[in-house]
């Protein structure tokens, strides 16, 4: 089995993490939850997310985030850019990497951002031209790669037709995103391998959310294919909205402990890591999602 020897975290709480979190959390705490995150050695970090606050009240401000950050040394900071105005802000606060945002099922695409796939795409087109007349890395994320809220089931053919899509488009990268978290080893290798067919493997990364507890498992299945770069977030951070109470993101710490524990490479520093999540735990109220926290508190 050719397991990858090194394997690159994407660092998701501070946007995807905390925009899903209901405990409000101020400019400050976000900012000093970046610098933690930049100490851990992680190379990273998606930081913020320039959209309307009227749709993400969470990811408001992200511009005094982006300005007010300790910037470290080989961290790259990313933000998430739905369209140009969003890409403007981002650009102006000095994000390194923007990322846009489709969705494998048509019925997510239409209650999310009330358009098809195809129109959605077609709005990425000019941040993508934008991004890459500026060079700017641009990350292209699919979701509902293993299911969706409102339409079950979706098909591997879909997801490998909208991932190519973003690369065609020139996302250097594109990520899978299991949003409800409700994918299982088999089927998730059996989506990558699909998406594999029309995107290079090594252009691909993985982004469980852990609701029915598998994210670990479809990591693991992913890394057996040859995917080398992962998506998690800190404390576990981000509920999964479309299933009450149920956890988010796979925690980061967990997934470094794992891949140390199998001798792969992260850069990571994990007890800095346990250390930044607990902080943001407290800060939030509540108990960090990490099991790996939790066994070593």
């Amino acid at each position: 089995m050719n397991l990858p020897g090194r394997v690159q975290i994407v660092e998701m709480g501070p946007r995807d993490g905390l925009q899903n979190e209901q405990q409000p959390i101020s400019v400050q705490q976000r900012i000093e939850l970046v610098n933690r995150l930049s100490a851990t050695g992680l190379r990273r970090i998606e930081a913020g997310s320039f959209v309307s606050p009227k749709w993400v009240p969470q990811m408001a401000a992200s511009d005094e985030v982006f300005t007010g950050i300790q910037r470290a040394d080989g961290v790259r900071y990313s933000a998430l850019t739905p369209n140009m105005k969003g890409y403007e802000g981002a650009r102006a606060a000095g994000a390194e990497e923007v990322a846009v945002f489709g969705a494998a099922s048509e019925a997510f695409t239409r209650k999310n951002i009330n358009c098809s796939i195809a129109e959605s795409l077609e709005r990425f087109e000019p941040v993508v031209a934008a991004a890459r007349a500026d060079g700017i890395p641009v990350r292209g994320y699919v979701s509902c790669v293993l299911g969706c809220p409102y339409e079950g089931e979706v098909s591997a053919g879909k997801v490998a037709l909208v991932a190519e899509a973003l690369h065609n488009m020139g996302c250097y990268e594109v990520s899978l995103g299991d949003t409800i978290g409700v994918g299982t080893p088999e089927k998730a290798k059996a989506m990558i391998e699909e998406v594999g067919l029309l995107v290079p493997l090594e252009k691909l990364a993985v982004h469980f959310h852990d609701t029915y507890g598998q994210a670990l498992a479809n990591i693991y299945a992913a890394l057996q294919l040859g995917v080398s770069v992962v998506d998690s977030a800190v404390a576990g951070l981000g509920g999964c909205p479309y299933a009450k109470g149920a956890s988010g993101n796979v925690a980061s710490e967990d997934v470094v402990y794992m891949l140390q524990g199998m001798g792969i490479e992260t850069g990571v520093d994990l007890d800095k890591l346990i250390e930044t999540g607990n902080f943001i735990a407290q800060t939030l109220g509540r108990p960090s999602n990490s099991r790996v926290a939790l066994a070593r508190s």
